[in-house]
């Protein structure tokens, strides 16, 4: 069971996966419920996290810069952004 819902999760875009985290989020804010639930809960927006960050990974690692070298010549190269 846990391992269909990691999969689950796996499959959501960053914006699904984000937009549900904020949902768990304001839920244990407010702190309704049983204390499984909260556990539950907890679980799953800590593998929703984890995808959020690995498509954000992902995202970074697409992001390419632009340079022009002293010839003229345009290359692609990609972007340090650390």
């Amino acid at each position: 069971m846990a391992e269909q819902k990691a999969a689950d999760v796996k499959k959501m875009s960053f914006e699904e996966a984000l937009a549900e985290l904020e949902r768990i989020v304001s839920e244990l804010e407010e702190g309704g419920g049983s204390l499984d639930q909260a556990i539950n809960a907890y679980e799953r927006g800590t593998a929703l996290k984890k995808q959020c960050e690995e498509k954000l990974k992902q995202a970074k690692q697409r992001i390419e810069k632009i340079t022009v070298n002293q010839a003229g010549d345009i290359a692609v190269e990609p972007a340090d952004l650390d």
